[in-house]
């Protein structure tokens, strides 16, 4: 069945007149790099294909999700078999149990999990429950590290650690984000500080351990290992945000890789979404058991939603984590991964552009600078222009990147070494120019 053609630049001009600024999703609009959005009309394999007919090399994957690739055929039939038993129930369904015990073999640091429909309302869910937990209110966050809008946690650094942040967004009043403490990313000095002023009333340190939303920055060792022994010393909860990195970097989420380098590390909590999902709108958080059983029912932190454990969406995501298990995947995943980053990279020398760049699993990030950056401040410092430009010149060429220099890239399996070569040879000459 052919698919009507109809202009992107035109369907933008509707969109706008109906949805505020034509997107759902304010990165999407393109305003970080310019021009108009592509409307994504189908998508399979590693591609998608837009309004216009125009094919293009995926590598956002719906920001994460598509780890397989989109319309992988065993996904398919498991989403399609859901969905003739029933979309929603509002009741329990043994899919459910499936998907909390798959992914609990997966991460031992968590006893039990519980599915929520979104990555902002797991992370929201969780801070609620570290305060529940400790009867503590304040929080630790890092600038760049993006947990999702709810209000504690759309905040900016105050002027200084005595002083807690300030709303990021209009519509939040500065009473809500009293309580929130804004750090500087791999800063162990701040971090120290921080809880040498504020370490008995601390409830939580919430943190991307791999942060995709300032690019791709990974928290140092060093960093990961004083966070682990502050929060044991101090009686707060470490958690990890793992909505972006969980199952994408590997197998066992990014915890998995720092407990390898750091002997006994573990988070307290742990927040999930977009691969666990496959795709659906589907995430979760989880942690010990004497920690989880502070929610309701058993106790007295409230949490709920209608469409939590959404018969067609764990369908969806349980297909795909029994996928990812199959051997050799995430070998496979961080080779494609590491031979797209490496030919990026040699690229850029043959052309004398400053480059650099750094990946994990399905994973990775770039960008135009002499170093690669380990906070905030030195990735706004990076090249916007020239990132700007080669976005544009990869777009034309048929490779779709994330349209902002602060997003991550992902790869799936279903790139194959056809997909790296040709980004590559687009990326040589776009830089050359």
């Amino acid at each position: 069945m052919s698919i009507e053609k109809k202009s992107n630049a035109a369907l933008f001009e509707r969109a706008q007149k109906v949805i505020p600024g034509g997107v759902n999703s304010p990165v999407r609009a393109f305003r970080a790099v310019g021009g108009t959005p592509r409307f994504i009309a189908s998508a399979h394999g590693a591609y998608m294909v837009d309004a216009e007919g125009r094919r293009y090399i995926d590598y956002i994957g719906s920001w994460g999700p598509m780890i397989l690739g989109h319309g992988h055929p065993a996904v398919l039939e498991a989403v399609q078999k859901a969905a003739t038993e029933g979309f929603s129930f509002g009741a329990p369904t043994e899919r459910e149990i499936e998907l909390a015990e798959e992914i609990l073999s997966l991460v031992p640091s968590m006893d039990q999990v519980r599915l929520v429909s979104s990555g902002t309302e797991a992370a929201m869910s969780a801070l609620r429950l570290a305060r529940g937990a400790t009867g503590r209110s304040k929080i630790v966050k890092f600038e760049g590290c993006y947990h999702g809008h709810a209000d504690a946690l759309l905040v900016k650094a105050g002027s200084g650690l005595a002083t807690f942040g300030h709303p990021t967004s209009a519509g939040v009043p500065a009473e809500v984000v009293q309580h929130t403490l804004v750090l500087e990313y791999n800063n162990l000095a701040q971090i120290e500080e921080a809880f040498s002023l504020h370490g008995k009333d601390i409830a939580c340190v919430m943190i991307e351990p791999i942060a995709g939303n300032m690019n791709f920055v990974r928290a140092s060792v060093p960093f990961m290992t004083t966070l682990r022994e502050l929060c044991t010393k101090h009686g707060a909860l470490l958690v990890f945000d793992e909505v972006m990195t969980g199952f994408r970097v590997a197998l066992g989420s990014a915890q998995s890789l720092y407990a390898k380098l750091i002997p006994g590390f573990v988070p307290d909590v742990s927040v999930f979404g977009k691969v666990i999902g496959g795709g659906m709108p589907l995430a979760a958080f989880g942690g010990r058991r004497a920690v989880m059983e502070q929610l309701a029912p058993l106790g007295p932190v409230y949490q709920a939603g209608t469409l939590s454990g959404n018969p067609v969406a764990t369908a969806c995501g349980l297909a795909t984590l029994r996928e990812i298990r199959q051997p050799g995947f995430y070998d496979a995943l961080g080779a494609k991964t590491k031979s797209l980053v490496d030919g990026l990279l040699g690229a850029a020398r043959e052309a004398g552009v400053p480059m650099v760049g750094d990946c994990e699993g399905g994973m990775f990030g770039f960008f135009f600078s002499n170093e690669l950056p380990q906070n905030y401040p030195a990735v706004i410092a990076t090249d916007k222009e020239r990132f700007n430009a080669f976005f544009h010149a990869m777009l034309d060429s048929g490779v779709y990147f994330a349209p902002a220099l602060y997003e991550a890239g992902f790869v799936s399996a279903a790139h194959s070494a056809e997909d790296i070569a040709a980004t590559v040879a687009a990326a040589a000459k776009a830089l050359k120019r």
